[in-house]
């Protein structure tokens, strides 16, 4: 198979995760399949997809009459020999579980033996899920960021018995609809993004907890210092460019201050049981005006202008 062939994909489960990919694929001009448990679940993601795609219109992002296509092509079933039958690439965002998986993964080895298997998963390891297959070779991990048809990064890990072939033809598939895939050789827990953010998140955590300052100042400090680096460049780069000598000379610069910032940072392995209620606490005076639903409307209008300004859209 040749990423180049893939025209036929079929979404397990249409939940957040599930719509965000299926409205992605759709507007890249693929033949979609959503399946999902029951009726009612279809509706909700028939729901989300079509709300996804009229938002992309509202953005001018797509036409009007790019979205009527993409919706005429989506296919809603709760049928799994219906929707693997015709599938090349299967995008599995269905409950977190190796059972649940099981079952999903053998009727892609029923229906669809030459299809790539990709798991959306964050927290099961593709060589415990491929064990279930009769076909371990073509199945990776392909995990997104929410949502996935706003954020552009594909992380895809290999399992013990996956083939370098698929793995490569997943990379080419991504890159083709504009995606920006990173491949993990190795599995590792949380993957690389979420434990990039995990450690952000712990020290951002027991600044709050140790009374330096308050959860509203620490996501500003965040926000408009390295956050917005981070959109244009990763840590590295940044680092590279603190110096006239790059980042050695970073490093030779400040080491001595750095290893004094990690000496003092937490590493705690478990969450303090006091953190979710003080940190809760933090987030609602930092959210008293405006909901949930607002302030993810609005995260995903600036998340329309950042992909501009760095060439995504």
């Amino acid at each position: 198979m040749k990423a180049q062939d893939i025209q036929n994909v079929v979404c397990v489960g249409g939940g957040t995760i599930g719509a965000s990919w299926a409205t992605y694929y759709l507007w890249k001009g693929l033949n979609v399949t959503i399946q999902d448990i029951n009726e009612e679940a279809l509706a909700r993601a028939k729901t989300l997809i079509d709300s996804n795609l009229d938002f992309l219109v509202e953005k001018d992002i797509i036409t009007t009459e790019v979205s009527n296509d993409a919706k005429e092509r989506a296919v809603y079933t709760v049928d799994m020999e219906k929707a693997f039958t015709n599938a090349q690439f299967v995008q599995e965002s269905a409950y977190e579980s190796y059972e649940v998986k099981q079952k999903i993964v053998s009727e892609v080895d029923k229906y669809a033996p030459k299809a790539i298997y990709a798991s959306s998963s964050s927290g099961l390891l593709i060589s415990e899920i491929q064990k279930f297959s009769q076909y371990p070779e073509r199945c990776i991990i392909a995990h997104p960021f929410n949502p996935p048809h706003l954020i552009p990064l594909v992380e895809i890990v290999k399992g013990k018995k996956t083939s370098d072939e698929f793995v490569s033809v997943a990379y080419d598939f991504f890159k083709s609809i504009d995606k920006e895939p990173i491949i993990l050789h190795k599995e590792v827990p949380g993957h690389v993004a979420n434990r990039i953010s995990m450690a952000v998140w712990r020290e951002a955590t027991d600044l709050v907890l140790n009374g330096v300052c308050s959860v509203k100042d620490v996501d500003r400090a965040v926000c408009y210092g390295p956050g917005l680096r981070y959109a244009l460049m990763g840590p590295h780069l940044i680092y590279e460019l603190a110096n006239p000598d790059g980042i050695i000379g970073t490093i030779h610069h400040l080491g001595p201050s750095m290893n004094s910032w990690l000496e003092d940072m937490k590493d705690w392995k478990k969450i303090p049981e006091n953190a979710e209620t003080i940190i809760n606490e933090g987030l609602q005076d930092e959210m008293k005006n405006i909901s949930p639903q607002e302030l993810m409307a609005w995260r995903d209008d600036k998340l329309i202008e950042i992909l501009k300004q760095v060439g995504k859209l």
